[in-house]
């Protein structure tokens, strides 16, 4: 090969060298273990707690030795985040575009509330791992043949994701407030907010909320604010799609 057409030990990235045959395949320690052990440390105590000398210290091995298998903290994040996507392949088929994205979107939602340090991971949503990619390939496929182009598909796709991150991330981080306040239950959060919301109803300016905020029997069902929200976001997808068949 000339010199020229070699790669450079950085160019070559994390997958292509966890593809690679491993050079000692008895070795205990590999960035899967690594992984493993990481994202159960930030399950149990979250984002800051990961440091690569605080997982050495779970893994019982010298930092240097982690630093062997994981260059950096941007490898580290990668294969947590390649681990925890895992959890979207789930057991059946799915039939159709939609069943698809609807299955799929509520596969993420719980796992980011499995996971919430996902929310506080930087540009999670951009990192490129196997198990990311098939599960954005499995939501590609089933746009495929509707009558959409490359570019409608791809834009449907992250139409879908922008809502289920940035409506998972609002639930996990209204979870958090409330942790950090001793509030138990959504009473007790318009209890401790009382003093603020009562004063901005009383203006006058905001008659539509403030009958939201005496006629509302949802407030507190995550679950089915999070299940009507992706069902607008689904009919518009729909609506796409009937007219790109026309």
């Amino acid at each position: 090969m000339a010199k020229e057409d070699e790669q450079e030990p950085g160019e070559v990235s994390l997958w292509e060298r966890l593809d690679r045959p491993a050079a000692s395949p008895r070795a205990s320690l590999t960035p899967q273990r690594i992984a493993a052990v990481a994202v159960e440390l930030a399950d149990r105590e979250g984002f800051a707690a990961l440091t690569m000398r605080r997982i050495a210290t779970e893994l019982g091995v010298a930092p240097m030795a982690a630093y062997r298998h994981v260059s950096g903290k941007e490898d580290l994040w990668a294969l947590m985040v390649d681990q925890v996507s895992a959890e979207l392949d789930g057991p059946g088929e799915l039939s159709g575009w939609r069943e698809t994205l609807r299955v799929h979107a509520q596969r993420t939602r719980a796992m980011m509330l499995r996971h919430p340090w996902l929310a506080q991971m930087p540009a999670p949503l951009f990192a490129l791992t196997p198990n990311r990619m098939a599960g954005a390939e499995r939501q590609l496929a089933s746009l495929d043949g509707l009558g959409l182009d490359e570019d409608a598909m791809m834009a449907v796709f992250r139409t879908v994701h922008a809502y289920v991150h940035g409506a998972t991330q609002s639930e996990a981080a209204l979870g958090q407030y409330m942790a950090e306040n001793g509030w138990e239950s959504g009473d007790d959060t318009r209890r401790g907010l009382a003093p603020q919301m009562e004063y901005l109803m009383n203006t006058g300016r905001y008659p539509t909320y403030r009958r939201y905020t005496r006629a509302a029997a949802r407030k507190d069902d995550a679950g089915w604010l999070f299940e009507t929200g992706l069902e607008c976001v689904l009919d518009g997808v729909a609506g796409l799609v009937e007219r790109g068949r026309a």
